[in-house]
């Protein structure tokens, strides 16, 4: 699995801005820590897996954003769409922050939709992946998945209009 694990922390890292300070290697051992300290997960098969560690890359590379903002404080977010946010290189820590809260805000309302994005676009799960996982059909895992994204996209928007 580690070759696999490698390839997702490299796409991962694709979409950080130059000069990213993490590694692939050392965001995959991040991701181990944290997955190893959990409570002994029952994952289902291998996609659960990887979609269980491409959240918590996710959640690492939020984490080393808002520490390396922190002191940053200020400045309006620019008006972004959904798909440059999560298709395109974030070059913004910003950028990835606003995604992560629009993320959340989403798991508030629908925990498997927001679970569908993050095993789509953060786990690197296949639409057929993803429906083995959340045990759902293809059809309705798509369906859901332009739901969601719609969503986020008006609620990326939103965020945008008030930050400026």
């Amino acid at each position: 699995m580690y070759p696999e694990l490698r390839r997702l922390a490299e796409k991962f890292l694709d979409r950080e801005r130059d000069g990213h300070t993490l590694q692939p290697t050392a965001l995959v051992h991040e991701a181990y820590v944290r997955l190893i300290e959990q409570a002994c997960p029952d994952f289902q098969n291998r996609a659960h897996f990887l979609g269980v560690a491409g959240q918590l890359m996710r959640q690492i590379l939020i984490d080393h954003a808002r520490a390396r903002n922190a002191e940053k404080r200020g400045g309006g977010a620019a008006n972004f769409p959904l798909d440059d946010a999560l298709d395109t290189a974030v070059d913004r820590p910003l950028t990835l922050m606003a995604v992560d809260d629009a993320l959340r805000a989403l798991e508030k309302k629908d925990a498997g939709k927001a679970k569908l994005i993050e095993m789509r676009f953060f786990g690197g799960l296949t639409i057929e992946e993803s429906a083995e996982v959340s045990g759902s059909t293809v059809d309705k895992v798509r369906a859901d998945l332009r739901l969601a994204q719609a969503w986020l996209q008006r609620e990326l928007s939103r965020t945008s209009k008030t930050s400026k």
